[in-house]
């Protein structure tokens, strides 16, 4: 009977998941006690100043008191710290050499190792009298500033000009530890949920500002737009709420909304008139809410945007970006972070998913059905029904009793399988996995020291304490071939609910009052206990293969550094044109913090979409960095044969559109890999003194090259499209060309949406439709050079092997393709030490904006003449219906890893 009341109330929980989340099961600010303290503090509650200042083992230290210490509060220490390009970093925390209660938790494994090696050990620091203040050399014209009364930390510029500042409002507030006994405000309760708070408030906020700016982006994951709109002050409605920073299991969230979804970042960028960014990150995996101030909230009014950061615990751990351009921001916060792994080839094409495919038999009619409509793709995904009773690891041997021959099927064609591993696991004591982990002490705790017990999808689960790196380590192992039993090489996997998502729990996650190693409570780790799951995974897949195979994993939750491990999808999004339009700054804000491989769910997890929807989000996905299908189990079969001939057609083209990229993608991916600088951009990124693109986030670059606008409502056969800059944009459709600084009216059939390749770029492409990414490995390229006004363009080349990490021991292949004078010329920017060679031949040259006149072009050093054409644009198999002929150079014989010229005649 427990057994049968269990199950029921599971599925109960599983039928409101499937129709609307519950706004009143998550807690809003004024039901967050540290929220409504600090949002009610009013400016220049601050009373503490800097003293004793001096340097200490490179870094500026200070202590921070209250001006009259009546009460006799303890000193905080600061610490201010300089790296090279533009960064500096400041920590606060409670004074150790008192003996608070409790060692406040401080974020482990995110900052990149390399980041102690650019520290600028600070010798001396300057003094200014008015106000008092001490200051340091930045380096590239920058200071960092620490005022001593009122207390404050500023970047200016040597000019004066300020960048960023922290408490120049006097906001600051950090509630320091208590031991038990000392006050009352000790325990919370939400609802049917206590947190028992051994320690009290340990709360921390204070406003940061950003100079001469006009708008501030960043700090996901939320489903709102991409310029952050502000949450407080004149204007606001008083029941706003702060943008949250929670990792929470949201299912069909709301659209246009600051409340907090499965990750978090706090990080932020500022972008103004004047071209200049900067940006701000802190580095806390606690609950945090951030406000965007409104113009006036303060009575003043400037070019200013102010902020307020507030979190339930943790340690000030900051780190200032100044730019000033906004891939320098991007680049800085990677130098921190670090950047984007590389992902294997397959990776970057189409994966095809579905919560389930019900067996091997269902697995194979799929994959033969792609083949059968022409449709390619790589990767063929299965959910949790594919286990035995949710026990991760293993196969239902009813429906899947071969899974390695399964495998093998797919990897004959080159594509490749995931099975999904999740991290609550079900508490079942003939379960080998269970068994192991309780034997070993690797479970979070609960308050009382137990075993952590909270509901999921396998019922009754423990959960992973990865926040050890030597139960990490033991994870890792599971996936051996020897523990996962039937998995093979061709086999990636999938991290979901990794929030963590507990069912019973307080607001769908884990108590804050429980406990990992080390005494850590969950809530100060909360928001990165996803990403140890995800480090965990990642490593274990390299582990496997012996370090000699790059890992696939998709994860849910996020957090600063995730970027390093793997892929991340935007969750449970609806079948509904908004969620399709919300999308983009989605994305658009994953990139700009780190974490470019990101996609959403095409045609949304929940519902049915319409054959039109669904046509436009294929069209729209062709253009994620990760791009794949995926549905819930009680929606209709949607795979993209199911909607009647002309729907198929406009999906395979959409497809097709992808694969026909996939270089340029690749090199994009490569780029993100060195520098951090992501493969989907805002325009102003791109143009970045240009207003008109400050809030535009219906439209996207990819890369620097293309240009991509969505079509986001229902029966729409047009769309406004804003083209920037001066230089002209070329029409991937047809050719035609259209001066840019302008907004133009644009046709929209249902063939396709707008895209354009700006001028003054060359965008490598292969043409050749095939199975697979893998199917498409010895295919020759297609350059599309799109000419600017003076006749020039250049653009790059990357290849690898696509799968290993022979590319960071120099096998690789980088070209830089330059167009100048009516000469092509082909050559190496990889470093003397790269070796990787290739058969690759360039099988067509696209000149768009060239006039008509020449008809042969000379080959260099192989001294040959190449045939040209002048005929309607091809995009891979595609020919466009109507347009400008474009000049084509068929077939120059030339191979893609060598030094060549080709001159037009």
């Amino acid at each position: 009977m427990r057994s049968l009341l269990f199950t029921l109330s599971l599925l109960c929980f599983a039928s409101q998941t499937s129709l609307s989340w519950k706004k009143e099961e998550f807690r809003t600010c004024d039901q967050t006690p540290f929220c409504k303290r600090a949002r009610s503090r009013a400016p220049g509650t601050c009373s503490l100043i800097a003293t004793d200042v001096t340097i200490s083992d490179g870094d500026l230290v200070a202590k921070l008191t209250p001006k009259d210490n009546d009460d006799h509060i303890n000193p905080l220490i600061l610490s201010l710290s300089v790296y090279r390009n533009g960064i500096v970093r400041l920590r606060i925390d409670e004074d150790h050499s008192l003996n608070p209660p409790k060692k406040r938790f401080r974020v482990p494994d995110v900052l990149v190792s390399e980041l102690e090696a650019k520290k600028i050990r600070l010798e001396k620091f300057a003094t200014e009298n008015d106000p008092p203040s001490s200051v340091v050399h930045v380096g590239d014209g920058y200071e960092a500033v620490v005022r001593h009364e009122p207390f404050e930390v500023y970047v200016r510029e040597r000019s004066g000009r300020r960048v960023l500042s922290l408490n120049s409002h006097g906001l600051f507030d950090f509630e320091q530890m208590r031991k038990k006994g000392e006050g009352d405000n000790w325990e919370e309760k939400f609802r049917t949920h206590t947190d028992s708070r051994p320690f009290g408030s340990q709360s921390i906020s204070f406003g940061v500002s950003f100079y001469e700016s006009s708008f501030v982006y960043g700090i996901p994951e939320h489903a709102t737009s991409f310029a952050l709109k502000p949450t407080k002050g004149p204007g606001v409605e008083e029941s706003a709420e702060p943008y949250r920073l929670f990792n929470l299991d949201v299912f069909e969230y709301d659209h246009e909304s600051p409340f907090g979804l499965y990750g978090s970042i706090p990080f932020m960028v500022s972008h103004g008139k004047s071209g200049k960014s900067s940006g701000f990150f802190w580095l806390n995996a606690a609950e945090m809410q951030i406000d965007v101030l409104a113009e006036g909230w303060d009575a003043e009014s400037s070019s200013r945007i102010d902020t307020l950061w507030m979190s339930e615990a943790g340690i000030v751990d900051t780190f200032f970006f100044v730019g000033p351009e906004p891939k320098d921001v991007v680049r800085q916060y990677a130098s921190v972070t670090g950047t984007s792994a590389m992902p294997q080839l397959f990776a970057t094409g189409y994966h095809q998913c579905r919560w389930n495919y019900k067996d091997e038999e269902d697995v194979a009619q799929v994959d033969s059905k792609f083949d059968e409509y022409d449709i390619p793709y790589d990767v063929l995904w299965l959910d949790i029904e594919h286990t035995d009773g949710k026990r991760y690891f293993t196969w239902d041997s009813a429906l899947f009793p071969n899974p390695e021959e399964m495998q093998k099927k797919l990897d004959v064609k080159g594509r490749r399988m995931v099975t999904i591993v999740d991290p609550h696991i079900k508490r079942d004591d003939s379960y080998f996995l269970h068994k192991e982990a309780t034997e070993m002490g690797y479970y979070v705790k609960d308050s009382s020291g137990k075993d952590f017990d909270g509901w999921c999808w396998p019922g009754s689960s423990s959960y992973i304490d990865m926040l050890s790196p030597e139960i990490r380590e033991w994870w890792g192992g599971r996936f051996s071939y020897k523990n996962y039993v039937g998995s093979t090489p061709s086999l990636y996997i999938w991290n979901d609910m990794n929030e963590p998502s507990v069912f019973n729990g307080p607001e769908v996650t884990m108590p804050r009052d429980a406990l990992h190693v080390g005494g850590v409570e969950h809530r100060e780790v909360h928001n990165a206990y996803g990403y140890y799951f995800h480090m965990a995974t990642s490593d274990g897949l390299v582990m496997r293969g012996e370090g000699k195979d790059r890992p696939f994993v998709l994860s849910r939750a996020i957090f600063p550094g995730t970027q390093r491990y793997g892929a991340i999808w935007t969750g449970d999004n609806t079948a509904e044109w908004e969620h399709l339009r919300v999308s983009i700054p989605m994305l658009l804000t994953l990139g700009l913090t780190g974490i470019t491989f990101s996609g959403a769910d095409i045609g949304g997890f929940f519902g049915n979409p319409e054959p039109e929807l669904l046509v436009r989000w294929y069209q729209v996905g062709a253009y994620y960095p990760f791009f794949r299908g995926h549905a819930h189990h009680d929606t209709k079969r949607r795979e993209p044969w199911l909607f009647g001939e002309r729907n198929t057609e406009l999906m395979r083209d959409a497809i097709h559109t992808r694969y026909t990229l996939l270089p340029y993608f690749y090199t994009l991916f490569r780029e993100a890999n060195v520098t951090g600088v992501p493969v989907l951009r805002p325009l102003w990124m791109e143009f970045p003194q240009d207003e008109a693109t400050f809030s535009n986030d219906e439209a996207f670059m990819v890369g620097n090259g293309l240009l991509v606008q969505g079509v986001y409502t229902k029966g729409t056969t047009h769309a406004s499209v804003y083209l920037p800059g001066e230089e002209s944009w070329y029409d991937l459709r047809n050719g035609k060309t259209y001066v840019g600084g302008k907004t133009y009216k644009m046709d929209a059939p249902e063939e396709s949406i707008p895209a354009f390749q700006r001028a003054g770029t060359i965008i490598p492409r292969k043409d050749r439709f095939r199975r697979s990414s893998f199917q498409m490995d010895n295919d020759p390229y297609t350059l599309v050079i799109a000419l600017n006004s003076s006749q020039e363009a250049d653009g790059e080349l990357y290849i690898d092997d696509g799968k290993s990490f022979e590319f960071k021991r120099g096998a690789y292949i980088h070209r830089r393709f330059v167009f100048s004078n009516g000469v092509l010329t082909s050559t190496n920017i990889a470093p003397p030490e790269a070796s990787l060679s290739s058969q690759c031949l360039i099988d067509r040259i696209i000149l768009l904006g060239h006039s008509s006149g020449p008809n042969s072009a000379l080959v260099e050093p192989l001294n040959q003449k190449a045939e040209i054409e002048m005929g309607p644009l091809r995009m891979g198999g595609l020919v466009a219906s109507s347009g400008t002929k474009v000049l084509t150079i068929r077939k120059p014989g030339v191979r893609v890893d060598q030094d060549w010229t080709i001159k037009i005649l």
